[in-house]
């Protein structure tokens, strides 16, 4: 009985079941406003804040937060590379991406490199403590441009891989690995000119003027035959 009124009153305080939080941002105004918001969220602990990747990953390996916090413009150490040094020495944290930019090839990066959301810094705050106990549990929140730009980017992809035969994209992998068309006509037993045919398609479909171009995009899309 004792035990259970320590416990109620442990949870009553916010001391129970802490989310730990960490912050990385080269703004020092940014970083303020969001330790007085997140300051003020019971469940949600700020463990320590950086200005520079560098001394965040140094931080976090000691403190082991649940939830980082990321900038994605980060002097030297960008956000992408410490997402991913995070994941190799802390990974059981969280990280989400809230930054200015909503380049899709960056967004892209970010998810790749390990990051669970992406927020924008048009966001409010309250979306930003969503965002943090989502992660807790392993659910993604995204900025509704960034969702945008992902289905839009899933879209493309699905139509290229429609539009190319299946002839097309086993010519498009062996052109992945440097081989000509001659090699390539040998290596499918036809000729030379059925191939050149082919590739022609190719650069013609996926909107490209070379073949460099054309492999870059497959591997970008996932276009090549497994």
């Amino acid at each position: 009985m004792q035990w259970e009124r320590s416990s109620s009153i442990i949870k009553a305080l916010g001391v129970y079941g802490l989310i730990r939080v960490y912050i990385v941002d080269d703004h020092p105004f940014v970083r303020e406003g969001l330790k007085t918001f997140l300051g003020t969220q019971q469940g949600i602990e700020l463990v320590g804040e950086a200005g520079s990747g560098e001394t965040a990953l140094v931080e976090i390996q000691a403190l082991q937060p649940e939830i980082v916090v990321v900038d994605l413009h980060l002097p030297s150490m960008g956000g992408v590379e410490l997402t991913k040094k995070i994941q190799e020495y802390c990974p059981q944290a969280k990280v989400i991406i809230l930054s200015s930019f909503s380049e899709e090839d960056e967004v892209l990066e970010a998810i790749e490199a390990g990051a669970l959301s992406y927020l924008l810094k048009d966001s409010s705050p309250v979306k930003l403590v969503e965002a943090i106990r989502a992660a807790q549990s392993g659910e993604a929140i995204l900025h509704p441009r960034i969702a945008k730009k992902l289905m839009e980017r899933v879209r493309r992809s699905e139509a290229v891989g429609e539009q190319l035969t299946m002839k097309e994209i086993e010519v498009l992998t062996l052109m992945t690995q440097g081989r000509t068309n001659k090699e390539i006509a040998s290596e499918l037993y036809v000729a030379a000119s059925t191939i050149k045919t082919h590739v022609s398609s190719i650069l013609r479909k996926l909107e490209v003027h070379d073949r460099t171009q054309a492999v870059i995009k497959a591997m970008k899309e996932g276009l090549l035959k497994k």
